[in-house]
């Protein structure tokens, strides 16, 4: 195992053309709850700072009437927040397949020269071409070639990795610069079919082991074709130093951490929101289906409980915000949930979070979640 407090430079992996201090990188949140503050404040101490693209001009009071404009605005304020905090830290955008206008978003993340982005609920075939159209964007083209943009897929299941990875290596001549191995532990949206997480639930995690084992074999051999190394990185249910040391045990090379950082000073999501975690019971996290039947991890409260009953929320305008959503079908709006969940309604809003969110017991700063996760070892080097 490595001593991460110690670490020589030939351990480290490389993000874009930085390399990563330490093996943490923050996963994504959204609506609203990593942004730049949050991501700023992980890339200034030695991870990778991730923010969520998913509607995050919601606070603009231009936002229902043009929320692409208002998201693409936000993406730059909040780059340039998080930039402002870490000058030479890793900061990217996650931005979901799912979501309508993804090539806009894509773009602006390159435009404004992120040095990653991860990409996830659904499988991102054509994002190389986004990041990289010398045609139609020179901009971009310019921007990506200067700083390299590592482009990071999510998968959970080796399938998923195959299907992707052949598919821009014939393409696009290229593989992946990292990939995101997401277990049935994360929050928010997940890539499992519903009956399989509620098994998996009942059993014991290591019944995900042998597919991240498949997976890994699939990232082996395209690391061998292209004669680089892919790194990997685990997330999903890693919320202390025996969960991750166990993840670089069974071969991933960094971490992502999510549900960790919310219960944090930095994390800008509502303190409502924060201590919406600090309160909750292990029996008050649960499955739920989101408007598109993705299923999903969420706290219980007055809100799902309402969903649970069959109660039927209406929108009270759609934002177009996923690709594959009717209004005239879907039981609640999932945007209108999870703005009221950022702004700290609590009770009238979608919770997101992972496995481990009742394990949260008080509000720490981003290098004290860096220390639980890694160990004594880093304290000096990261923490005032």
């Amino acid at each position: 195992m490595k001593d991460f407090g110690k670490c020589e430079s030939t351990d480290m992996i490389k993000i874009g053309t930085k390399e990563l201090r330490y093996p943490i990188v923050q996963g994504g949140m959204g609506i609203g709850i990593s942004l730049g503050n949050l991501a700023g404040a992980v890339a200034k101490a030695g991870g990778a700072g991730t923010i969520s693209a998913a509607q995050i001009g919601f606070k603009d009071p231009e936002f229902v009437k043009n929320p692409i404009a208002c998201n693409l605005k936000a993406m730059e304020t909040q780059w340039q927040k998080a930039r402002e905090i870490a000058p030479n830290g890793i900061i990217g955008f996650n931005i979901m397949v799912a979501m309508n206008h993804y090539e806009d978003y894509v773009r602006q993340a390159a435009k404004l020269g992120a040095d990653f982005i991860v990409s996830g609920a659904g499988l991102p075939v054509d994002l190389p071409a986004y990041v990289s159209d010398e045609n139609e964007n020179p901009v971009v083209e310019e921007a990506a070639a200067k700083k390299r943009i590592s482009l990071i897929p999510i998968f959970s299941s080796q399938k998923a990795a195959k299907v992707l990875l052949k598919y821009w290596s014939n393409k696009y001549g290229r593989t992946a610069d990292a990939v995101v191995i997401e277990g049935p532990k994360a929050g928010g949206h997940l890539g499992f079919q519903e009956n399989r997480l509620e098994s998996m639930a009942k059993e014991d995690y290591k019944s995900y082991e042998a597919e991240i084992g498949k997976i890994l074999e699939t990232i082996r051999e395209y690391e061998e074709h292209f004669r680089r190394k892919i790194p990997v990185i685990l997330g999903g249910g890693i919320s202390g130093k025996q969960e991750a040391d166990h993840a670089f045990s069974i071969g991933a090379d960094a971490i992502q951490v999510a549900t960790r950082f919310v219960t944090t000073v930095e994390c800008d999501a509502d303190p409502a929101y924060k201590d919406a975690y600090l309160h909750a019971e292990k029996s008050d996290i649960v499955f739920t289906k989101s408007p598109v039947g993705m299923p999903g991890r969420a706290i219980r409260n007055s809100f799902l409980k309402q969903i649970e009953a069959g109660v039927k929320i209406l929108p009270k305008k759609c934002l177009g915000c996923l690709k594959k959503c009717n209004p005239k079908e879907i039981p609640y709006c999932i945007t209108e949930a999870l703005i009221h969940a950022a702004k700290g309604e609590v009770e009238e809003g979608l919770l997101f979070c992972g496995a481990d969110a009742w394990r949260a017991e008080k509000i720490q700063t981003v290098p004290e979640v860096f220390r639980d996760l890694l160990g004594e070892a880093i304290e000096d080097r990261i923490l005032p």
